[in-house]
């Protein structure tokens, strides 16, 4: 199972809206079963996928303190991708949460602000030694601050070769459970999702074939069996 982390020290950055977005692209491209987890106390994922009608993506109610062994139980039931949000801070939810990652990506906005704020999520990764990917969001097409912040980005990490841009479908999409390739398959920003989508599975299957050979450190044992199943919708760890 590979594990995506959206982390951002800024809020506002688009974690949440990106994380469900990718995470049902991915189902959408065949890269199931996905499953959401949402480290976030502000719980904006959950709420989300608590009004989705969709089956998939699944979702995982675990904590900070569960959150490896959690990973080690959704590996087991046969999840392939956990996408998971965090929260706007640098926290020890976020270094735990980057310390199991396979890929960060660090949402920004581009903005002198937005810009000046990244930094400390840069650190924190770079000292975990995780893989890192900036993704330009919420950009005013055409507009030179979107280019500059693009060049100020490459001068930390990787940054993705889509720009996600400023449309309100993004956030009509979010109000009741879905994304905006359930809600205009055809429009511009279902094409930069998926298009990000591509990009970071291609991302995440090269880092898998850079590491697949080195040492595996045993995780903790699972502290017993807990209540969980399949529904309609699957949630676990309640």
């Amino acid at each position: 199972m590979r594990v995506l982390a959206f982390a951002s020290q800024k809020g506002g950055s688009g974690k949440t809206t990106l994380s469900g977005h990718i995470a049902v692209q991915a189902e959408r491209a065949g890269a199931g079963p996905v499953v959401l987890i949402d480290i976030d106390p502000q719980g904006s994922l959950s709420d989300w996928w608590n009004e989705r009608e969709a089956e998939t993506p699944a979702f995982a109610h675990t904590t900070v303190s569960r959150l490896m062994t959690d990973l080690e139980d959704l590996r087991a039931k046969g999840f392939k991708l956990a996408v998971i949000d965090t929260p706007p801070a640098i926290t020890v939810a976020i270094q735990s949460v980057v310390a199991v990652a396979d890929l960060v990506v660090v949402p920004t906005r581009p903005s002198p602000h937005d810009l000046r704020a990244a930094g400390a999520t840069v650190d924190l990764v770079e000292r975990a030694g995780k893989p890192l990917v900036f993704v330009v969001n919420a950009a005013t097409p055409r507009a030179k601050i979107t280019f500059e912040a693009a060049i100020a980005l490459s001068q930390h990490g990787t940054v993705a070769p889509v720009t996600l841009h400023h449309r309100t479908d993004f956030a009509a999409s979010m109000i009741d459970g879905r994304t905006v390739m359930e809600v205009d398959p055809n429009g511009k920003s279902a094409g930069e999702i998926e298009t990000l989508w591509t990009y970071l599975s291609d991302r995440l299957e090269k880092n898998f074939r850079r590491t697949v050979f080195a040492p595996r450190v045993p995780l903790a044992a699972a502290g017993g069996q807990r209540a969980g199943g399949f529904g309609r919708k699957a949630a676990f760890g309640e």
